[in-house]
């Protein structure tokens, strides 16, 4: 049996997905699509100071709905929120921890107005975390992941990358699923058809 290479693997594994599978999903997100509340209460993105105002698209300064402990059962989330989570707790806050980005958290960062803002947004640090994972090199996969992880700071950054590749899986997953509900509850006209 010959030797493998985990860290090409583990690369791969999630690039593979997001080239083949999950990125064209997400072409074309609009921005009622992005804010669409399929129930009351859910929790978005919105403009800051505001907690259940109605987004608009193309607001300034833009936060997270977010609390501490979070409510049991938590709230119903929208695409919005989704990719906040994804673009700021799965990318951006490892890819400042472990490949040099500048620090950020959910209460600093500044949220996209618009979904073609959040698709950037998305776009760009996943491109951070890819080539930072490429950086590593199979040693560097195995050093511990470090005090950014807390109690998983002795866990090697492989560990991390599996988690990540998780969480990503998961809650694209979810955006695309509530993609094909919105879609399928407010039904376009078709262009073409003649009258009826």
């Amino acid at each position: 049996m010959t030797d493998q290479d985990y860290h090409t693997l583990l690369r791969e594994q999630f690039d593979w997905h997001w080239t083949h599978q999950l990125r064209s999903r997400l072409a074309g997100l609009t921005d009622d699509e992005y804010f669409w509340e399929p129930m009351p209460g859910c929790w978005s993105v919105r403009p800051r100071g505001t907690s259940t105002a109605p987004v608009q698209a193309g607001s300034a300064a833009m936060t997270i709905d977010f609390a501490m402990p979070e409510p049991d059962p938590p709230p119903f989330t929208t695409i919005s929120w989704r990719l906040g989570h994804v673009i700021v707790g799965v990318l951006a806050v490892r890819n400042a921890a472990h490949f040099g980005r500048a620090a950020t958290d959910y209460g600093s960062f500044p949220y996209a107005p618009t979904a073609a803002a959040a698709l950037s947004q998305l776009d760009a640090e996943y491109a951070t975390w890819l080539a930072g994972v490429e950086s590593l090199g199979p040693a560097g996969m195995a050093r511990p992941c470090g005090p950014a992880e807390g109690p998983y700071a002795e866990q090697p950054l492989a560990t991390l990358l599996l988690h990540i590749n998780r969480e990503l899986i998961h809650h694209l997953a979810e955006v695309c699923l509530l993609r094909d509900l919105y879609q399928h509850s407010h039904p376009q006209p078709r262009t073409g058809d003649g009258p009826a």
